[in-house]
């Protein structure tokens, strides 16, 4: 009999006891059986991918781990009519199974002369898992590239193809997020075919640089455009430089990436915040102040009466450090620690346990919200506890 696999072994941040069982199935017809199969019996189950992004009980999980292993990059069928060639190239759709480690993938688009997630370089994780929490990065995010997912269905069993549209696609969120539960199979991405200006340009060009800091370290400015290789060199530096590629010798690296996202908070609220403290725009949110019948309205535009509400995106990382916690710290007695080169990931620095993170976890939280009145919200997934 073997061994039983813990989920330090199974997750980027190594914390986590073994799962009741372990299945890993060799294709996606296998995936689809052993899924369907977990479902009918009446043990707990979940999925896991690449492990990146998730936080698991020192004591396990009593029921079903499915591993989801599965691979290939596929080439879809080119438009009937395809666009004309212009300086964001023509269309190029592929399907890419749920298991593709996501960073390969991003290595292959880059190395064909595809440009739409250039900037997602490094991010670790199955591609499967991208569309889950709408990874994003330096600019970019899966929203801007993804056309379709085929999703095994929880509810019915059954296998749909799902566009980007269905997914209510937001920051970090989507309905997989939400509640829908099933198993996302492949995705499918349509890009831009940049690989024909080598011949002129020497180059397969990105898309354009739209990330002040991305911008700074490539030497350009805002909305020009780089080559593919350049920008995917330059960002997987920056992530490097935040301990966010992961490397065996760096346990800066072993964590579940950014622990907290960045809130998104009223105007009215952020202007109670220091001056200094960094914000971004976002997009604005009607609130009609009566209750609208969904018919009503229903795609006619603007809502009669309603008040608009202003929003703005926080850093979380600045809100961090600024309630006093600097990069390195951590509890007394604890193998857990904030990164030394990032204070938005939480570490593994050797032999922590789950409830080590979650202890830090919590301090960062009751400082942040003593401090600035923002409850930070945590981006992993966790299994078998949460820092209620």
């Amino acid at each position: 009999m073997s061994e039983p696999v813990n989920f330090s072994l199974l997750t980027t941040l190594k914390v986590g006891g073994a799962p009741a069982r372990l299945v890993e199935p060799a294709d996606e017809a296998g995936l689809i059986d052993a899924t369907r199969e977990a479902w009918a019996s009446d043990e707990p189950w979940m999925l896991l991918g690449g492990g990146s992004n998730t936080v698991a009980a020192d004591d396990g999980f009593d029921g079903t781990v499915i591993l989801v292993r599965t691979r290939g990059v596929q080439v879809l069928p080119a438009p009937t009519e395809p666009e004309t060639d212009g300086p964001n190239g023509q269309s190029v759709r592929i399907r890419v199974q749920a298991g593709e480690p996501w960073d390969e993938l991003v290595a292959l688009t880059v190395a064909n002369g595809w440009a739409g997630i250039e900037a997602l370089s490094g991010i670790p994780g199955t591609s499967g898992a991208a569309p889950v929490q709408n990874i994003g990065a330096y600019g970019q995010e899966l929203a801007q590239s993804l056309s379709a997912i085929d999703f095994l269905d929880y509810e019915t069993g059954e296998v749909e193809h799902l566009s980007a549209a269905d997914l209510g696609l937001g920051y970090r969120t989507s309905v997989l997020k939400q509640g829908r539960r099933g198993l996302v199979l492949a995705i499918e991405l349509e890009l831009r075919d940049m690989s024909a200006q080598a011949a002129v340009l020497g180059s397969a060009q990105s898309l354009p640089v739209n990330y002040p800091q991305l911008a700074q370290a490539l030497g350009v400015q805002l909305g020009d455009r780089v080559p593919l290789t350049e920008l995917r060199a330059s960002v997987l530096g920056l992530r490097a430089g935040k301990g966010m590629v992961l490397d065996a010798s760096d346990p800066d690296t072993f964590s579940a990436g950014s622990f907290f996202t960045n809130p998104i908070v009223t105007e009215s609220f952020a202007r109670t915040l220091p001056a200094e403290a960094p914000r971004w725009k976002q997009a604005d949110v009607e609130l009609p102040d009566r209750v609208i019948p969904l018919d009503e309205y229903a795609g006619v535009g603007p809502v009669p009466g309603a008040e608009v509400l202003r929003t703005v995106k926080l850093s979380a990382a600045w809100l961090i450090e600024n309630s006093g916690i600097r990069r390195g710290f951590r509890l007394p007695g604890s193998n857990a620690a904030i990164s030394s080169k990032h204070t938005l990931a939480i570490t593994n620095r050797g032999g922590a346990t789950a409830d080590e993170i979650g202890q830090l976890a919590r301090f960062v939280q009751q400082r942040v919200q003593a401090d600035f009145g923002v409850i930070l919200q945590p981006e992993p997934v966790f299994v078998g506890f949460s820092l209620l």
